[in-house]
């Protein structure tokens, strides 16, 4: 398919930044990778290392430590944790590119308005996976509903999200344009946060534990409770898997986390070290969302 040759930044280079930049560069897209630190560091010495069906290769991709105001791209996509968005957005907030594609978790978007204005265009990640002593252990969904998710927050179908449609495309990656971005991003929500249980004082359960019914019942009554107060709080519940899930019996989510918990992808993204790294986050967005759910519906 043809396209304009964009010029994309991806602004963090771990797991989602990686293989979004990876498949970028695949395609021959004009991609560079904002990295610090030891990351850095590797990328420029042996390029993005990653896992393709059990071997390890390394592709080319540009990078900087740190972004200019004149240095403009087409898209800045900015795949960091919640808890190191404003951060990241304060650091792009003086650049002239005209558009920044935030694909993390957030329960609203006031605070990233007031950085960049409106240049935001919120999204969700279609990706995940690990990093390996230096190696990318990741991939993209498969189906339509865990592809990239993005849109205005006012709904509306913009030429520029019409563009990031055609530039998804071109790479051949799912994506969903999102009527109702700031429903579906409180809705995931509910689901990332019982990933809480996973975690003890210094780290991770290990599998055993991350199976075992102690651990998986509190998950069950966790995701029916959230999902519950959603609706309970008249904010629609994106998308219809996320709806259903709330309406199974707790010993069919048991279940179906043990069934997941089977595969050694999956177990490296609820677990692995990328998961371990998330901590702060997981817990910071558990206390907004239930400060966010205790409004009274009429002042959402």
């Amino acid at each position: 398919m043809n396209t304009k040759p964009y010029r994309l930044l991806i602004f963090g280079a771990g797991v989602v930044g990686s293989v979004y930049a990876l498949r970028f560069a695949q395609y021959g897209l004009d991609v560079t990778l904002l990295a610090r630190g030891k990351r850095l560091e590797a990328l420029q010495r042996n390029g993005l290392s990653y896992n393709d069906n059990g071997t390890i290769k390394q592709i080319s991709i540009k990078t900087i430590d740190k972004l200019e105001n004149d240095d403009i791209y087409d898209f800045i996509f900015v795949p960091v944790r919640y808890d190191q968005a404003e951060s990241s957005l304060t650091a792009i907030k003086n650049n002239k590119s005209k558009t920044i594609v935030t694909l993390t978790n957030t329960i609203g978007y006031d605070s990233w308005l007031e950085i960049v204005g409106d240049r935001l265009l919120p999204g969700f990640p279609g990706a995940g996976g690990d990093i390996k002593v230096d190696v990318l252990y990741a991939q993209f969904g498969s189906e339509k509903h865990q592809g990239t998710i993005f849109g205005e927050i006012n709904g509306r179908t913009t030429e520029r999200v019409k563009e990031l449609a055609q530039l998804f495309e071109s790479v051949n990656l799912h994506y969903e344009i999102q009527k109702d971005i700031l429903a579906f991003h409180i809705s995931h929500i509910a689901l990332a946060i019982v990933n809480k249980h996973f975690y003890t004082n210094d780290g991770m359960v290990d599998i055993e534990t991350a199976r075992s019914i102690k651990i998986l019942s509190k998950i069950a009554a966790d995701i029916k409770q959230n999902i519950h107060l959603i609706e309970q709080a008249g904010i629609p519940v994106i998308p219809p898997e996320t709806k259903a899930m709330g309406e199974l019996p707790e010993n069919d989510i048991i279940s179906h986390y043990r069934q997941l918990l089977s595969n050694d992808f999956i177990i490296d993204v609820k677990l692995g070290n990328h998961a371990i790294s998330q901590k702060a986050e997981i817990l910071l967005l558990d206390k907004m969302f239930h400060e966010l759910i205790s409004i009274q519906p009429d002042k959402l």
